[in-house]
Parts: structure tokens; sequence; C-alpha cells
């Protein structure tokens, strides 16, 4: 499919892509992957430049834009919390008008998702959502690309999220999974549920593509047969206050070796392990030393079968097809 129709539109959310839209950016996203590993210089971004408003700290996000950016020609400007006048002397609105004007697109990410709505509608230009608290887009396009590298196909697969069920990776990648016509079960206690609302337009979309999307609470019964178990940090940036009654809901969602081993799949090899990083898996960071592996245990994290840094590397040629989508539309993907 062509993606002409997403010229100069903006993605701040899963839903901003069709179902066809959001595999032909997959497509794009193998291809210039493909093309980067062949060591084709691209200019696709030649002369583009891209703001990158971060209200949060950042690696992955922050390095994947810099790098997708550059790689096709393009600059990036770095504008980190604290380093303009966005929302304090400055009006969000009068700053998107102020950066529409100097630059291609803005990468944004940070709380409010009010935000980046606001900075579409105002800038002029397209804004790519790297993160708010309602919805991880760019990241759920990364986790769906490293599961059809590592299975050859998205549908019929069955992934399986295990943790905070109500969080911006989990109901990001609900959604995603449902357009792809995937199984996905949102495995998480019952006070952390996603919302009923996200979770009727999840089911609806799922069925339009003969996938499903189903809610458990017990973490052995959800991975049963899963291909993927994924999980994410239990404490969010901005979430610091809640840690102890995080960790005493969550504690029974840890992924370890026994629940891999209760997907049935770590023998025939057709279950992999997931995490949008980073990872309390180990007691080697400020966070952990106290408290020892969170959400993974170090056995799982760096097993074989975990694909966690193929999924850190394809954050970069996502970024890059959504930006690429959005401000040249279709591009020659055959003949290089």
């Amino acid at each position: 499919m062509s993606l002409n129709a997403v010229k100069g539109r903006s993605l701040l959310t899963v839903h901003d892509l069709s179902d066809a839209e959001m595999l032909a950016m997959l497509d794009l996203s193998d291809w210039l992957k493909q093309r980067k590993r062949n060591g084709v210089r691209g200019d696709l971004l030649a002369r583009r430049n891209v703001a990158m408003i971060f209200e949060k700290l950042s690696t992955r996000t922050r390095c994947a834009t810099a790098v997708a950016v550059a790689d096709e020609g393009g600059t990036t400007e770095f504008l980190g919390k604290g380093e303009t006048h966005i929302g304090r002397k400055e009006s969000i609105k009068d700053t998107a008008r102020v950066l529409g004007r100097m630059f291609d697109g803005i990468m944004f990410r940070g709380f409010q998702q009010s935000t980046v709505e606001s900075l579409a509608r105002y800038s002029g230009i397209p804004v790519w959502n790297g993160l708010t608290d309602q919805d991880h887009p760019t990241q759920t396009l990364a986790d769906l690309m490293t599961i059809r590298e590592a299975f050859g196909t998205l549908r019929g697969i069955r992934v399986v999220y295990v943790g905070d069920g109500r969080n911006n990776v989990a109901t990001s990648l609900m959604t995603g999974c449902a357009k792809a016509g995937m199984d996905f079960v949102n495995c998480t206690p019952e006070a952390l549920s996603p919302a009923r609302d996200i979770l009727v337009t999840s089911r609806e979309i799922a069925t339009r593509n003969g996938g499903t999307v189903t809610v458990v609470a017990d973490p052995f019964q959800a991975v049963r047969d899963a291909n993927v178990v994924y999980t994410d940090v239990w404490i969010s940036m901005g979430e610091e206050a809640e840690e102890a009654e995080r960790l005493r809901l969550l504690r029974p969602y840890q992924v370890n070796q026994a629940l891999m081993e209760a997907t049935g799949h770590l023998v025939d090899g057709k279950g992999i392990f997931l995490h949008c990083l980073p990872a309390y898996h180990d007691s080697n960071t400020d966070f952990t030393r106290e408290r020892g592996a969170l959400e993974v245990t170090d056995d799982v994290f760096e097993a074989p079968y975990s694909r966690v840094f193929d999924q850190a590397e394809n954050r970069v040629h996502t970024i890059k097809a959504a930006m690429v989508a959005s401000l040249c539309g279709a591009v020659q993907t055959a003949g290089e």
C-alpha cells in the first residue's frame, strides 16, 4: 500500500494510522533497515530540520530520532526541559507556531497528550509522539517490527503483556496488535486493568481483523501458548510516589524463567521476550541495588530468546519510517 496519504500528517496515537497504513509503515521500516545495512547513504530527509522537544529523560527515543534523521540527510535540534520558554513564559500554542515556521517536523516526548496535540494543531507541520502518559505509538511500531522479524508474520501471533495493563506501552501495543489481527492478552491485576473504553475499542478493531483481545489476571494462565511475553517497568516516570503500592500489586507478575517455560514455546523456539527498556532486571542500577530484579529476572533478560536489543534498534528504523512517510509520502522501495 502507498503511504502517500500519510504525507503531512502527524502520528500522535496508533489510531492515527489505518490498519493497512500501519502495516505499510512496517514494510517501509524493513526497507529502510535493509537499506542502511547495505551501506546506502540516504537523502530522503535532506535539508529537513526536526525539533526534538523532550520533557522526559530518554536514551532510545532521543538517540533513535537523531540517528534516523541523520541517516537520511536531515538535522535535529534538541530542546530539553528548561531550555525553552514553552509552558512558562510562552504558551504551547505560541511555541508551536514559532517552531512551525522554522522546522519541518517535531518529535515530542513528555507527559500530557494534550501537549503533543496542541503542537500538532498549531505548528502546521507533522508532529510525532515519542511518548506521552497516554500513548507510545513509535514504540508500538518497533515492537511489531521486531515480532514480525522473529516470526515472519503478525497475524495469529499470541502476545501476552504482563504487568501494569493500563500504562501507555500496554494500551498502545494492545491497539497495534488488534490492528494487525493478532491475539493479545493483557495480563494485569484488576486494579491496573486498562480503561473500559480503550478495551472496547481494541476488541472491536481485533474482531474486524480476525484477532482477539482479552484481560487475564493470572500470569501462568495468561502465558499459555504465548509466542511473545512482553513487560515494562512497574513504576513509570512521575509515579515514584506510588512505589510501595506498585511493588505490592506487581510482584506476582515478575517475568522469570518459570513463567517463560509456562508458554510451552521455549523448546520449539516459537517464543520470545520483549521489553521496551530500561529494564530493572539485575542489581546494577541505583534503583535495583536494594530491591533486586523487579519486572524481569536477569536469566530471562539475557536469554537467547530475548529480543530486547533488536527491539531497541528498531526504534531507529520505525521512527525513520514515520518521518519519511509524513514528510515525503511514498518512496521508491525497489531497485536500490
